[in-house]
């Protein structure tokens, strides 16, 4: 038994969400081999040969590979997949663009957003927004899964010494075509990796407000900035701060709710922080449901207060 994990990367260095799918394919069993498609990326497959637990590097590098376009990755799998009995890729936007691709073309069903292994053909993922857990057996010869970072701890990403293979890439299929990238650049940490998490709801009123309550206090932990759907809705920051179920899933060590009231799709994205800290007006909020400390009170004036508390 063999298993094969795409790595999500960015033809230097591996994206940590791929250290939990290592860590999924672990719990599975057998050898874990996983692959760098992409172009001049030596040095991202140097990085998954460290990775703690990983046999094998398979690495394809070819021009047509280094946007991460779905359809180009896709094919390179299909070449190696009969030699696999699991193909497991991070839920991440990488990762759910290619894995139903894959699937499709293999005729299986895919299991997304795996967040615990039971066997080698059943496993665990949250529904109904993470309020019921479903029991997913598969008999599919090979098994395609998406893995919610979140539900299994990273493996380390040093120690390991896998061997490095280089494979040919699929031809290009000429099927989409790379235009441009525009990479958002953070003075802070990056939201679904960061370890501290400062996020903003709609109590907060406008976005001057956001900005005004919320950064000194980021600031002060160097935290990452996130928000609920209607604070985005609301036009308060970008799409890219979006926790929830429709947004990114986080899990950080600590995850500070201000203003939030806690909807069913917020608390799907954030509920398995390890420390939850909530600050709202209503005692009767959702949010406090799920919080480890919960305070009260008018935002305006504790979040201040609690900035200075921590100069």
């Amino acid at each position: 038994m063999t298993n094969l994990v795409i790595a999500e990367h960015d033809n230097a260095s591996i994206k940590a969400a791929t250290l939990n799918t290592v860590a999924a394919a672990q719990k599975i069993g057998g050898d874990i081999h996983v692959l760098v498609a992409g172009y001049n990326a030596q040095a991202a497959a140097d990085a998954a040969a460290k990775i703690a637990g990983v046999s094998k590097v398979l690495l394809a590098d070819a021009p047509h590979l280094g946007a991460g376009l779905a359809e180009n990755i896709e094919a390179t799998v299909l070449k190696i997949a009969k030699d696999y009995t699991h193909i497991l890729s991070p839920a991440t936007a990488y990762g759910k663009n290619i894995a139903p691709r894959i699937a499709a073309k293999l005729d299986v069903a895919q299991i997304s957003d795996i967040t615990a292994v039971v066997s080698v053909d059943t496993f665990e993922r949250p529904i109904y927004a993470g309020n019921a857990i479903a029991t997913v057996q598969s008999a599919d010869p090979i098994k395609v899964i998406t893995v919610r970072s979140t539900g299994f701890d990273a493996l380390g990403a040093g120690g390991g010494c896998a061997a490095i293979e280089k494979i040919d890439a699929a031809a290009d299929g000429g099927l989409s075509l790379f235009v441009s990238r525009e990479v958002t650049k953070l003075d802070r940490p990056e939201l679904t990796t960061a370890k501290i998490i400062v996020s903003g709801g709609r109590g907060l009123g406008n976005r001057e407000n956001y900005t005004r309550v919320l950064e000194p206090l980021a600031d002060k932990l160097n935290a990452a900035l996130g928000a609920s759907r209607a604070a985005v809705d609301a036009g308060f920051v970008p799409n890219d701060y979006q926790v929830g179920q429709t947004g990114k899933i986080v899990a950080p060590q600590l995850y500070v709710a201000v203003g939030i009231s806690g909807a069913i799709q917020h608390l799907a994205g954030m509920k398995d922080s390890k420390v939850i800290v909530a600050i709202n007006k209503d005692p009767d909020a959702p949010i406090f449901s799920v919080a480890d400390y919960g305070l009260v009170g008018d935002l305006f004036a504790v979040v201040p207060d609690l900035c200075a508390q921590l100069s």
